[in-house]
């Protein structure tokens, strides 16, 4: 039997490490503050070659393009970001992304509390599902 988050992330590090430019080091540090930002979240790959990390529902997700490295949060729309961290998707209804470029520098304290944001409106919804 296959042990589906291993096979996760063994994916995403695979995919980390064929990234030889500075989006491998980038989307590494993505990855290092999401999951150091909650022991319970689960990684994932979904929709054929998509990380995605969840924790009571989808928290984000990421993919690299040729020119930035793009965090995606599903339900970026309804969580409060006071430090400005999205900077595209802006106009959507539902999804907000952070697009990181060469060079750019990765705020890990207030990553991880958007990330701590995205878990706590998820568990906001389960609650209000009951």
């Amino acid at each position: 039997m296959k042990d589906n988050k291993t096979d996760a992330s063994k994916l995403i590090t695979n995919l980390i490490a064929n990234l030889t430019d500075w989006r491998g080091e980038t989307f590494a540090k993505i990855r290092e503050v999401i999951v150091n930002t909650n022991p319970e979240i689960i990684e994932e790959w979904k929709w054929m070659g998509t990380p995605v990390w969840s924790r009571d529902g989808q928290v984000c997700l990421a993919n690299p393009f040729k020119d930035k490295v793009k965090l995606t949060f599903p339900d970026g729309a309804s969580l409060s970001d006071p430090d400005r961290l999205f900077n595209n998707g802006l106009g959507g209804k539902k999804w907000r992304t952070i697009d990181f470029y060469k060079g750019d520098k990765i705020n890990e304290k207030t990553l991880a509390s958007l990330i701590r944001s995205a878990i706590a409106y998820n568990e906001i919804k389960i609650k209000a599902k009951k």
